[in-house]
Formats: structure tokens, sequence, C-alpha cells
């Protein structure tokens, strides 16, 4: 049976089903748009396969299931075949639309053949996604945005560059910085985009990374194109892994005269052992989102500060659930939501 009292939309009553992989968020999530998390039974057989039941009606409903692909708890895998198997219960109980909400998009630093007989990891978790059921496809900052055309249903990409931009900003409040204190610097050729579109949000200049093998029987080697001497630098990158290329970017970054290094990156992947490197490192401060689940990380490494994600993913729902615009999300949001959403 439906709830009673709940708005209707075209495409039925909402929905919010979680997995293993975060069930915090969905909790937030749902706590942010004033509605409960839906009932399922996620679990394993004997055997180890997979075990799923939807405990309630979701027929003719706008179904939301939130399940990142991370590395906690299960791992990726288990992740990403719960999902599919959740797509293809809530498929086969008559719901009307299945979203996906995969904050943290597995597989997808293999988006392009790099070389000869290497998958296309990307295109496959996609297509995978569509076969199970799913409709349409909510993801924070992918790592490829062109991941997006791999898919025939809507991918929509969320961008959480003004709440790193804001929190930033809230840091050099703080210390009474200004914009001409400050360089945005990107670890990478790749990220350089990213890091150019952080330093006009915040006016500041930007440097970029070049890492260059001169010779076959060398190492690769850090150039450096921008000015950082006597500056507070802001290293921008999307997925923290290892994290040794953010850490040796802020070694660097002292050694050529920095006054202090802040890190941002969106997803805290964060493999062993990642935690030492940072707390070895330069980093002063590392941001991140809580894309994917960091209680643990942060007691292990309190150079971490936490930006909860949940309700920037509450208001997407709401708003496509609803079938308004999503693109308000990305102008700059007040500095009290920021302030309300900060973890630690």
């Amino acid at each position: 049976m439906h709830r009673q009292d709940e708005p209707r939309c075209n495409h039925g009553p909402l929905r919010i089903f979680t997995g293993n992989a975060h069930p915090a968020l969905a909790k937030g999530i749902a706590e942010s748009i004033n509605t409960p998390v839906s009932e399922a039974s996620v679990g394993r057989f004997k055997c180890g396969e997979v075990s799923i039941v939807i405990n309630e009606s979701v027929r003719d409903c706008d179904v939301f299931i939130v399940q990142p692909t991370s590395n906690g708890g299960l791992g990726p895998q288990e992740h990403l075949m719960e999902l599919l198997i959740m797509i293809d219960a809530t498929r086969r109980s008559a719901a009307n639309r299945i979203t996906a909400v995969i904050p943290y998009f597995g597989y997808a630093r293999q988006s392009a053949k790099e070389q000869s007989r290497t998958p296309i990891t990307a295109k496959l978790v996609t297509d995978m996604l569509q076969v199970a059921g799913a409709n349409r496809v909510m993801t924070v900052e992918l790592h490829a945005p062109q991941i997006q055309g791999f898919a025939s249903y809507p991918v929509d990409n969320l961008y959480c560059l003004p709440l790193l931009a804001k929190e930033i900003e809230l840091i050099m409040t703080d210390r009474s910085l200004t914009a001409d204190d400050m360089v945005v610097v990107s670890p990478d050729v790749g990220g350089a985009k990213r890091a150019a579109a952080l330093a006009k949000k915040l006016c500041a200049p930007l440097a970029i990374f070049s890492k260059q093998r001169r010779r076959p029987t060398q190492s690769a080697e850090l150039d450096l194109v921008g000015e950082v001497e006597g500056k507070t630098c802001i290293i921008i990158d999307d997925v923290a892994d290892t994290t040794q290329t953010v850490c040796d970017a802020a070694d660097t970054l002292i050694a050529k005269g920095a006054k202090t290094v802040i890190g941002t990156v969106v997803h805290g992947v964060f493999s062993d052992p990642a935690c030492e490197t940072i707390m070895k490192s330069a980093i002063e401060v590392l941001i991140v989102t809580d894309t994917i689940p960091l209680d643990e990380k942060v007691l292990r490494c309190p150079k971490l500060r936490v930006i909860r994600i949940a309700p920037l993913l509450g208001d997407a729902i709401k708003r496509v659930h609803e079938g308004t615009s999503l693109s308000e999300l990305f102008e700059f949001p007040r500095k009290d939501e920021i302030s309300a959403s900060r973890i630690g």
C-alpha cells in the first residue's frame, strides 16, 4: 500500500533504498528530504551469493537506490552486485522508475583503451545497470565526464566544486587570508580543467604539475608551472586512492617555497596505507566529501576534514522526483548551509 499524505508525482510516490555500501549516507539523504529509508533485506546466502528481498510495495513508485561502489565494507564487486540485484528486484516489483544513486561511480578509471587488450570498464558498468533495469543514474563528480555518453539513459553528474570552494573560503576567512595569498594547484595535467574551475571560483591563480620521464632509465619527475613561493597552495583532485600523487605534489610545493598546503578531493578511496601516507606528507588539511564511508579513516588520519554530501544528493533526488531543474545546485551555497553540512 502507498503511504498516506505524500505528494504523488508523475513517476509515483518516492522510495529510497540502500544496500550495505553506505547506509549512513542513505539515512542522511532521507532525513534531508523528510522521508524514511524504505525496508529491504540485503544479505547473503550460505554460498556467498547476494540475497535481496524488498520488504514493502514499490508498485508504480519512483525508486532511488543509494549505493556507492566503494572499497569499504564488502568491497566494490560486492557493492556493485548488490546494486544490480536491487535494481532487478524493484523492476520485477513493478516500480514506475528506478534511479541508481551512485555517489562514487566505481570502475570509471578505465574509460578508454589506453593500450591493447584492456577493457573499458566504465562502459561495461553503464551497460550492466541498464540491463538490470535502471532508468536513470545519479552520481557525483565522474572521473571522466564522457562516461555520460556511454549510457542511453540520463546520467546526472552532480558537481560538488561549490561545496569544496566554500569550505576553502571558510578556512581562508578563519586565517585572515585573501585570494592573493593562495594558489590552486592541479597535481597532474589531466586535472587542469577542474583546478582552473576552482581557481576561477576563488579568484586565485593556477599552478599545474606535469609528470615527465626524460630518459627511459630514470623515474618520472614532477615539473611545476606557476608561482607558489610564500603562498597557501590548494591541491584539488577527484579521486584519492593511494594518495601518492597528492602527497608527492604537496611535498614538492613545500620544497619550492609554499607556505602551507591544503588538499581537496571529492572521493576518498584511501586504500592502505593512504592514511599513513597523508600523515607523513606536507599536507596540513585534506578536505574530502563522504561519498565513501570514512569513519574509520578519520580516526586513523586527523588531517581529514569531511564534508557531508547528503544534503546535495537529497536536494537532487527531490528535484528529479518533482521534475524540476538541477542546475541551481551548482551555484555557490550560502555559508550557513556549508557550516551545517560540515562533519569535522
